[in-house]
């Protein structure tokens, strides 16, 4: 990583990755429990990228367990882990979990007797450099609303109360910006702390529960918020997360504007194109001349959205402002990009195609709400 850049999360750097999952399960529950692990193991174990996985249960109280996996990447375990598949496979256990944390790591240092891996396994890959980081995480959801009721729901996700920002002593959210495109919805934040305890606190408040009823009826997946299981699954299937995150060392200009583009992928092509733009950003960041200070990519299956800071207008610099910058680079893209699902279509080595790229894949801001820091 360069000095120049401060990178808080990816995905991307080939490291091997650790995931832990933290359970909190009902008394009584075990064996069912015991009985849905066993059937997600025989699931996950054909899975590409996946080596192995632990389950443990706390010595000091039989309620909670552990689950530990290890992965040849994060690519792979993310792939798998916003599928529809997976979704289906850990259904069994939702009646016998209380509370569950996940978290992922990449593996940075490791001691003690080392055991070769399995040949398709080697080599052993580690995280070359710890990252630098701004205390923040960085999530997203993602949704579709019925065709004709896009103003409606803009009015009603912009002219709702920011719900209170310091979420305990430890956490505070700390950016909430929306954007449409189409039908889709996009809703990231940023928060200071943990992320889990802020979506938890900001599903609580009374104003967040308002509008979220107020949008359930122009709602393409129908959702019932007060049934758990219903609520798990929209927002299970709505996850868009973080895989990359880079900011500029340089000072923060004063004309720097969010704006988020919207990448439709080619089936099976979602993380190859997120990477792309990874990358882009990466360099750009480093690079003084450039109008992008910084940004973040979210992905899930073919689903890309590139929230960007920009100095600068939009369509200054529109090959900067794609993350095109670079020989081969509009080529690629190209390769990997859905063109007819946004509205272009041909080569975007022209100018022109270019201009209608950003013209299509730029999407319209709702609300950008900061918190004033305590």
């Amino acid at each position: 990583m360069s000095n120049s850049g401060r990178i808080s999360q990816s995905a991307f750097d080939g490291s091997r990755l650790r995931v832990i999952l933290l359970l909190d399960l009902y008394e009584g529950a075990q064996q069912q429990f015991l009985d849905a692990y066993e059937l997600m193991c025989k699931q996950v174990a054909s899975v590409p990228g996946h080596i192995s996985d632990q389950l443990c249960q706390s010595i000091e109280n039989p309620s909670q367990w552990l689950i530990t996996s290890e992965w040849e990447s994060a690519p792979p375990f993310l792939a798998w882990v916003n599928s529809e598949e997976h979704v289906e496979t850990v259904k069994p256990m939702h009646s016998c979990v209380r509370d569950t944390r996940s978290m992922r790591y990449s593996i940075l240092r490791e001691t003690g007797p080392r055991r070769p891996l399995a040949p398709e396994h080697a080599p052993s890959r580690h995280q070359v450099a710890a990252r630098v980081g701004d205390g923040a995480a960085r999530h997203a959801l993602t949704f579709t609303v019925k065709p004709g009721s896009e103003s409606k729901v803009a009015e009603l996700l912009a002219g709702y109360e920011s719900p209170e920002a310091q979420v305990d002593e430890n956490t505070r959210l700390r950016r909430t910006s929306l954007f449409m495109h189409g039908n889709r919805v996009v809703r990231a934040v940023e928060v200071e702390g943990d992320l889990l305890a802020a979506l938890r606190h900001v599903a609580r408040q009374p104003e967040v529960r308002a509008v979220e009823e107020a949008i359930n009826p122009y709602l393409e997946q129908d959702r019932d918020l007060t049934d758990p299981e219903s609520a798990r699954l929209f927002f299970t299937r709505a996850a868009l997360p973080a895989v990359h995150h880079v900011v500029s060392g340089r000072p923060a200009p004063d004309d720097v504007r969010r704006h988020a583009l919207y990448y439709p992928a080619k089936e099976g092509r979602g993380m190859e194109l997120a990477r792309l733009l990874a990358h882009q950003d990466a360099a750009a960041a480093d690079d003084p001349a450039s109008p992008v200070y910084g940004s973040t990519v979210f992905q899930r299956d073919d689903i890309v959205v590139r929230l960007v800071d920009l100095t600068g207008e939009l369509d200054a610099d529109p090959v900067a402002s794609l993350g095109l910058k670079g020989p081969g680079t509009a080529a690629e893209l190209e390769r990997l990009l859905d063109g007819a699902a946004i509205g272009v279509e041909g080569s975007l080595e022209t100018e022109r195609n270019i201009n209608r790229l950003l013209s299509h894949a730029d999407m319209l801001p709702v609300t950008d709400r900061s918190s004033a820091v305590s």
